[in-house]
């Protein structure tokens, strides 16, 4: 049946050759131990249809469908049959699920009628899509929550960036906790198009939940990242606080701590001083300004100015460049350079304080 109607490029299905069966033929086959299963009856009805909570309504015309089995030759119940009677017998009002499960809705819903079980809602989501609109997949990336958490992304910022996949409050808003989540959260606002998976803005929004922290936790957290990869040999204390609140901004994911801490330690000054993008800086009396700079540590201005904290800072900074005819960029730039090593990072007073 299934080959002829290939042929005929029409849908198989079951010609209902054991429908009307006399009891018989039935008999008959029976006694000679032919293999036989059960089959659902469908309705001569035109259509059947149910009102998706997504997608609105959705109709099936039951003519393409035939007697669908539901236990099979070898006594096993099929799993549209089981999966009805499960739900229906633990009183399940909303079945929401993938769009894929729409097919399986028809025969369900047919199930549900004969049984004289309630129908419950059915919600249809859409898939998940690649950045290609493709279906997503292990090529895609990571394919399991246990791998976003190895790779340092916290639940919160996932089951954040899940909800707006296919969800919106109507406001521009995407940062939401859990709490705001169930809140603000209706099944009419879920849109029924297929949502991009762009790792970037996941990225973007585990950043957001990661600075939002509370600042104990987030030091935690980090200081507890730094001393289990051997960055530090302790995990807390004022300098772990301190770097911590330094570098928060450039973190995303617990992971980049290291790569920021590590950059922050470090003093490339060679490697600094050979890029093109330092030549400005050189060619700008950089040996002249730090003589100056060397002088000023020298005599112990510099360090009393840094025992002040913040204020002693800018105070100082201020007063050296005065003394420089310098200002801006041309005053904190080679100060960088010469203090950091660096020509781009954190702030260069909170940095060296």
């Amino acid at each position: 049946m299934k080959e002829i109607a290939k042929l005929k490029q029409l849908p198989p299905v079951y010609t209902g050759k054991w429908a009307n069966a006399t009891d018989k033929e039935v008999q008959k086959e029976l006694q000679r131990g032919t293999p036989y299963t059960y089959r659902f009856r469908v309705p001569k009805e035109r259509s059947l249809k149910i009102n998706d909570l997504i997608r609105g309504k959705v109709s099936w015309n039951l003519d393409t469908l035939g007697d669908f089995v539901i236990m099979r030759s070898n006594g096993q119940p099929v799993y549209n049959f089981c999966v009805t009677v499960d739900d229906a017998t633990m009183a399940i009002s909303h079945v929401i699920r993938a769009e894929e499960h729409l097919p399986n809705t028809l025969r369900q819903a047919l199930i549900y009628k004969a049984l004289g079980f309630p129908m419950p809602h059915f919600a249809h989501v859409s898939l998940i899509l690649a950045t290609d609109r493709s279906k997503l997949s292990k090529r895609h990336g990571a394919t399991s929550v246990g791998q976003y958490r190895e790779m340092g992304y916290l639940p919160q910022a996932m089951v954040n960036y899940l909800a707006l996949l296919a969800w919106g409050d109507g406001t521009e808003n995407e940062f939401f906790t859990l709490d705001h989540l169930v809140e603000k959260f209706s099944i009419g606002r879920v849109s029924k198009s297929g949502a991009i998976f762009d790792s970037t803005k996941l990225r973007w929004m585990n950043g957001q939940h990661l600075r939002a922290l509370p600042s104990e936790e987030l030091t935690k957290l980090i200081g507890e990242r730094w001393k289990s990869t051997g960055i530090l040999t302790e995990s807390e204390g004022s300098f772990v606080e301190d770097a911590v609140q330094l570098l928060k901004d450039g973190i995303d994911l617990t992971p980049d701590s290291d790569k920021a801490l590590s950059n922050l330690l470090s003093y490339p000054l060679h490697e600094t001083l050979s890029s093109l993008e330092a030549k400005p800086v050189l060619e700008d009396k950089l040996s002249e300004f730090a003589a100056s700079s060397i002088a000023a540590y020298d005599s112990g201005e510099l360090l009393a100015a840094l025992e002040e904290g913040h204020a002693g800072w800018q105070k100082w900074g201020k007063s050296f460049g005065k003394s420089l005819k310098r200002k801006g960029k041309s005053l904190f730039m080679p100060l960088r350079v010469l203090l950091t090593g660096k020509l781009h990072g954190p702030d260069i007073g909170a940095s060296v304080l």
